[in-house]
């Protein structure tokens, strides 16, 4: 099998501390290589917060070898060893790896020779270890500072499960120990909030063998979906979006019109029926075209913005599948507006304020811009291209928020901006997206016509907010820890009853609350008032109200928030009136 040199490339290293955690991955070889002598390796790079390195060895590894190769790393990093580099020829270090039996070097410096034509290739050492790499390096390993070893996998050689499988050892790195205990902290709370653990704690979601990475979504989490659904629709009404329902199996010529049967249906499911091949739509774009078409458009129908919430399926491997945030099946709150390249600038301005408005209702208040422009390999002229960059750039220079261009990582039809959001345990993840798009309305032969009475190819502008749904529900749940906004949150209020005698009363209350729209239960059983408290908070409603004796005189409640331990005796009508401030402050739009 051929080899691309891109299998062994390295992210570039762009700061102190991502060279630092290069240099940890070198000494984490080198303490391997002391308590395994026999032991190869593969590449060690940087990745975000830390680093691994690739290992063959017969020995595997437990979770307790870390904290052995943590101490033999710490006396490399107290022996102040100088890091230097030389410079060799591709047959010299062939030969000086073949010695150490380090086959994996060897393939790697091989591949760099036949496909990039080096002739010069640069090793690294420090002590007694010595490594492929080009570097850089800190000065000497006791600027290494603060950094642990956090856990092993398993990791086919080069990604190719043909190779065989290596053990991969994590570990992260900072500049101090304050930091280090802090990502650490944050780790243990992520585990705490895993979408996966809490959405089986909270009854949102389940999962079954009959359908392999495809969500059950329970009575709690359908609801909260919808609630998201509805957000976004209306928003459609603000925007002046059409929502349209397409079908989720269609003939397979139309995703070869559309060019996703050449290049995507390793992730398409397919079926045949009479004799015609029929595929599982994996997106929503080609049914789109397809009702600009039923119509002759005029530059006075545009912008049509077709919106669609419509099941998609596309197949991901087993190993990378992860709860909701990564599965088989699911909806984007999926969008596409045809518009005259005039009027991309409007149409983006509006696409970007309906999206940050959207991540500031969700609690997201770290949002970074990113700008992707034209690839090597694109479609179109670039007169069109540079219309349709310039249109996306005058609008975010508009805008009082920073943005990062990233270029030629545009899509071959057009370039795009895209929104990362960052959540309450510090990590980053992409949402929304607007991409330009030159190619399906070419594919698709779409036209309008002009005020000069001439036919002319619209633009198609793909956008969508959440994204998908299933994956936007998985990251709110990790960023609240499943406290879900009130306007959220499946049940808004549990009555608590300290005996039957405050049973009615509760009750009466509830069809109150029901009348305005909350969403309330009431928890009457012959239980401690201890056991009952402490199952509301535990399954995360935002107020139980509490209802003895004393409230029952003076027709009141005593209120006690989520997360609170202190309660406040409030009336009948002050609990309306904060529950409605909070909808009304939390999604004016639900």
């Amino acid at each position: 099998m051929s080899k691309s040199v891109d299998d062994f490339k390295e992210p570039e290293m762009n700061s102190p501390v991502e060279v630092m955690r290069h240099s940890c991955a070198h000494v984490m070889a080198h303490a391997i290589q002391k308590l395994w002598p026999e032991a190869q390796f593969g590449i060690g790079p940087t990745i975000e917060d830390g680093f691994y390195y690739d290992v063959d060895l017969d020995y595997q590894l437990q979770k307790e070898d870390l904290s052995k190769i943590e101490k033999q790393m710490k006396k490399l990093i107290g022996a102040n060893a100088l890091f230097e580099r030389k410079e060799h020829t591709i047959e010299e270090a062939i030969e000086f790896f073949k010695e150490k039996k380090q086959n994996y070097k060897v393939e790697i410096i091989e591949n760099l020779r036949d496909q990039l034509g080096q002739t010069h290739v640069s090793t690294y050492g420090e002590g007694d270890f010595v490594d492929l790499c080009r570097g850089p390096h800190v000065e000497s390993t006791s600027k290494i500072k603060a950094f642990k070893l956090m856990s092993v996998a398993g990791a086919y050689w080069r990604g190719d499960e043909k190779n065989k499988m290596l053990q991969r050892i994590y570990g992260v790195a900072f500049e101090t120990q304050e930091e280090l205990k802090e990502h650490l902290h944050l780790l243990e709370e992520a585990k705490k909030r895993d979408h996966r653990k809490l959405g089986k704690e909270l009854d949102l979601f389940s999962f079954h063998d009959v359908a392999p990475a495809s969500p059950f979504f329970h009575a709690k989490g359908a609801l909260i979906y919808r609630l998201l659904q509805n957000y976004v629709r209306e928003l459609y009404k603000t925007y002046d979006y059409q929502e349209v329902i397409t079908p989720q199996v269609m003939d397979v010529q139309l995703w070869h019109t559309s060019g996703h049967y050449e290049n995507y249906k390793e992730n398409m499911y397919f079926t045949e029926i009479d004799d015609r091949e029929y595929a599982m739509k994996p997106m929503n774009c080609p049914a789109h075209t397809l009702i600009y078409s039923t119509q002759k458009r005029s530059y006075r129908d545009l912008p049509l913005r077709i919106a669609d919430f419509g099941r998609l399926h596309r197949y991901e491997k087993s190993g990378v599948t992860a709860g909701i945030t990564r599965c088989r099946t699911f909806c984007q709150d999926d969008a596409h507006i045809f518009c005259t390249p005039d009027q991309i600038e409007s149409e983006i301005k509006n696409t970007v304020k309906m999206i940050l408005d959207t991540y500031e209702t969700f609690g997201f208040d770290e949002v970074k811009i990113f700008l992707s422009t034209r690839p090597e390999k694109k479609v179109g002229s670039d007169e069109l291209w540079d219309k349709a960059e310039n249109a996306l750039k005058n609008v975010l220079d508009s805008l009082d928020h920073p943005y990062e261009i990233n270029p030629g990582d545009g899509a071959f039809y057009g370039p795009k901006i895209d929104f990362n959001v960052r959540d309450a345990l510090k990590r980053n993840h992409q949402l929304g997206t607007i991409q330009l798009d030159f190619t399906l309305p070419d594919r698709f032969d779409l036209k309008y016509t002009g005020n000069d009475n001439e036919s002319h190819q619209p633009v198609m502008v793909h956008r969508a907010v959440l994204g998908s749904l299933e994956r936007f529900f998985g990251i709110l749940i990790e960023h609240t820890g499943g406290a879900f906004p009130f306007w959220l949150s499946p049940v808004q209020a549990r009555i608590i009853a300290i005996n039957d005698a405050h049973a009615k009363y509760c009750h009466e209350f509830k069809s109150t609350l029901e009348k305005q729209g909350l969403r309330v239960e009431v928890d009457d059983r012959n239980e401690s008032m201890g056991l009952k408290t402490r199952e509301a908070q535990k399954s995360k409603i935002p107020f139980s109200l509490i209802a003895g004796d004393r409230e029952l005189e003076k027709g009141a409640f005593a209120v006690r928030k989520y997360g609170e331990r202190e309660s406040e005796v409030l009336s009948q009508d002050e609990i309306i009136q904060l529950f409605q401030e909070l909808i009304q402050k939390g999604s004016p739009r639900s």
